[in-house]
This record gives C-alpha cells, structure tokens and sequence, in this order.
C-alpha cells in the first residue's frame, strides 16, 4: 500500500517579514543586492508550510527555465557533441539532485522559511525543497535582474559540476535496459512499493525487476530518483 501524509500549514507561529542580517549577506555572497526589494526574496526562500500566501512556487517555475537555458547554452559552447549526449549532461547538470548539491554547497538551508513542523521533519535538508529553492532564487534573479546575470549567476555555481563527469556516463535506466536487450531478457519493469513521510520530505521505494534474473527494492526523495536508483543497484547485483 501506498501511504500519503498531507502536510497542513503551520499557522503556530508568525515568520518574520524582514531579511535577516545573515541572509543579506548571504545574498550579497551570491552577488546579490537585496535593498529595496527584499520582499521578492521573502517569497524565494518561503517554503509553502508556512502557510503563507506567497512562497516560492511561482519563482521555481521561472528559475527551472532560467537554470535550462543557462547549462543548454553553457554545454552548447563548450561541446561539438550529438544533442543526445548534450541532452544526457543537461539531465544530470539541472537534475533535482544536482540542484540540492549546490545549494548545500553554498549554505542554502540556514535561510530557508519553513514552518515549525517542516522543520523538524527535516525540510530544511530535503533534496526536493533545497532542489527547489535553489530554481526560485535563479527566478528572482531573472525578475530583478535580467538573464545575463542570472546566467553568470549559474555558471560561477554550477562551474565545478560543469567541469566533473556528471552526465557523461549512461543514465542507469538506459544501461539497464540496453543490458536487458543484450542478454535477451525482457525489459525492466518498474513498480512504486511504497510512499511514506510528509510532502517536503517524501520517501518513495520502487522497486525493478527483469524477469528470470531478479529484482532489487531503493529509496530515495522522489519516484524517479528511486527508479534511478534500483536501475544503478540491479546493475551492480546481476551485470
């Protein structure tokens, strides 16, 4: 059985309006200057269980394209590769999981607005909330400043995983499945064992099976991550 907890808004306490000192420098570490317009990275950092009317959602939308823009144009400049490799890296470059490993990296978390009950559940270190912040801070960059510095933005955060194998090796999924083809076997099926825990910090299991060889169960924030995942353990158990 899938099991799903709604999260309600945590009305238990009032978050502050203002920025707080910590988090204008943050932004000022990030070449940002807040003055002025602090209520649009209010709604950046405002995670939805606060219960407030405006969070990060709509800037998230807005960044994800930004982020996409920004790493296609990036690998279209430095690689005369095929579109599927360019595609393959892009993936990998603007994954939720790539997106969360920045935002650790630059100390994201301590400035996230989460309610009460988020944060005990650990929100503040969730791949998808931290995976998401990050796009919503890229999307009031492009609201107040324009692409370029958006753009610039992203090169100098991404430039170290720009520069690493990320995206250059086979998707898991596509190894397996390719794996699957080659040794004459049906292809892998994929089946959603189990959602638990709150929406900010979900955990689903899933769980791959090729008929006649095996099947392996993995856990991870969302169900693609998890199909990732079981693809990368089933490869290591049987290939």
């Amino acid at each position: 059985m899938v099991h799903r907890r709604k999260v309600e808004p945590d009305r238990t306490r009032i978050l502050s309006r203002n920025l707080s000192s910590e988090t204008v420098q943050f932004l000022r570490g990030l070449g940002i200057d807040p003055t002025g317009k602090e209520e649009l990275w209010i709604e950046a950092l405002t995670h939805g269980s606060t219960g407030e009317k405006r969070n990060y959602e709509r800037l998230e939308f807005l960044g994800d394209r930004v982020l996409g823009l920004s790493i296609a144009e990036w690998l279209y400049e430095r690689n005369d590769g095929p579109e599927g490799k360019l595609s393959q890296r892009l993936n990998a470059l603007v994954s939720r999981e790539m997106c969360a490993r920045i935002a650790r990296q630059i100390g994201l978390p301590d400035h996230i607005r989460l309610g009460k009950q988020a944060r005990d559940d650990g929100g503040a270190d969730s791949d998808n909330i931290l995976g998401d912040v990050m796009e919503s801070l890229l999307g009031a960059s492009f609201v107040l400043r324009g692409f370029e510095p958006s753009r610039d933005m992203v090169r100098d955060l991404w430039s170290k995983a720009m520069a690493s194998h990320a995206g250059q090796q086979k998707h898991p999924k596509s190894a397996l499945q390719e794996w699957a083809a080659g040794n004459q076997r049906k292809p892998p099926e994929y089946e959603l064992i189990d959602r638990s825990g709150p929406d900010h910090a979900a955990r689903f299991t899933v769980r791959v099976t090729v008929k006649n060889v095996g099947a392996v169960d993995a856990v991870a924030n969302s169900k693609q991550d998890a199909e990732t995942a079981a693809a990368k353990k089933f490869m290591e158990t049987y290939s």
